[in-house]
């Protein structure tokens, strides 16, 4: 029997601009079948949690621009739970409209707040790892992170540094965003770090709370529509908000000023799929560690390359080694696997040279 006090805020607003040329502003990464599973990663997203939650209580928080991309995913989605924000206002935002909406239809809402683009296996292990951490917060006023075990010095991920337990559930120290790799290396060796998953969970009157004690300002924007959500003049009134609302992390807002978080050392597999290596590990690879995921592409003499492309035109890469080539039909990408963290800064050049065309 599913718990009618639990939800889930799927958050998929992003642009995904480091998979460009593939990901584009105007049909990004969480919406495409990044991993050619037969499912978009939102769609995977949405399955894995029905599995647990209540599936009236699974709610989508994205742009405006991406809703009938979200009605046409997740037909099953009703209407009203496609949250739509005017604008793109980072996570604290996000956080505080659905819980804020949340909490006004359910006081005894305790919710779940995930990406929509991460990969995760071991499926009965996430829904335990889940439910255990929903049955803390029921008990308790706390926040809690699910923390991913690190198996290399990772650059492009936050980092949670946590005291040393026998419990199953343990205290916060400390979040750092995204190290150097000498810095990476320390907390691997470390081995108090735990990668930050962006999955976070919590009574939606408890991060309310929150913001009224943390970060004020936004709690008396969303507080003052609360007599609005859930009613016809929701939009308008949120539209308002946004128009002044600050552009900042739920981390940085919340977080790395509460007391009260705590996080679950989880060993389901994770991966946030933020980058063509990190979709490289999960491709199947040749003998040469190829991952060639056309069927146009012939790789001659080359060993480590990430290949992609949706079109019929033969490719034929030969003597190169650990490069993404991506192509697509109107925009082809090769860069050094060791430059992929670059993209965002090949995407903005595109758009100083051809304007928003191939963005």
């Amino acid at each position: 029997m599913k718990n009618q006090n639990h939800y889930v805020a799927i958050m998929a607003g992003g642009v995904g601009s480091r998979f460009w040329p593939m990901s584009k502003s105007s049909y990004p990464k969480q919406f495409l079948d990044i991993l050619n599973t037969g499912k978009t990663l939102i769609q995977a997203t949405y399955e894995r949690f029905a599995s647990f939650i209540p599936e009236e209580n699974i709610y989508v928080v994205t742009v405006e621009d991406y809703t009938a991309i979200v009605k046409e995913q997740l037909p099953q989605l009703p209407e009203a739970n496609i949250v739509a924000e005017p604008a793109r206002k980072n996570t604290a935002a996000c956080v505080a409209y659905i819980s804020f909406k949340l909490k006004k239809l359910n006081p005894k809402a305790n919710m779940i707040v995930a990406p929509s683009d991460h990969l995760i296996g071991d499926l009965k292990l996430f829904q335990d790892t889940c439910l255990k951490a929903l049955k803390y917060t029921t008990d308790n006023y706390a926040f809690v992170t699910l923390g991913i075990n690190p198996t290399h010095p990772n650059t492009g991920y936050g980092y949670i540094q946590h005291t040393a337990s026998e419990d199953e559930i343990v205290p916060v120290n400390r979040f750092t965003e995204k190290p150097d790799l000498a810095t990476a290396m320390e907390f691997l060796k470390d081995g108090s770090y735990l990668w930050n998953s962006g999955i976070f969970i919590w009574k939606a009157e408890d991060i309310v709370s929150a913001y009224w004690e943390h970060y004020q300002y936004m709690y008396d924007l969303f507080d003052a529509t609360s007599g609005y959500l859930n009613t016809p003049l929701e939009k308008e009134v949120i539209r308002q908000v946004y128009e002044v609302c600050p552009s900042t992390s739920i981390d940085y807002a919340i977080m790395e000023k509460a007391k009260n978080v705590f996080i679950i050392p989880s060993y389901f597999t994770w991966n946030d799929l933020g980058t063509w290596n990190s979709a490289y590990d999960n491709f199947s690879k040749d003998e040469a560690q190829n991952a060639n995921n056309s069927t146009s592409a012939i790789l001659v003499d080359s060993k480590g390359c990430l290949v992609h492309s949706n079109e019929q035109k033969l490719m034929v890469i030969g003597g190169l080694e650990d490069l993404i080539v991506i192509n697509t039909p109107d925009a082809l990408l090769i860069c050094k696997k060791e430059n992929e963290q670059q993209i965002k800064e090949y995407v903005e050049k595109v758009k100083k040279v051809k304007g928003e065309l191939y963005i």
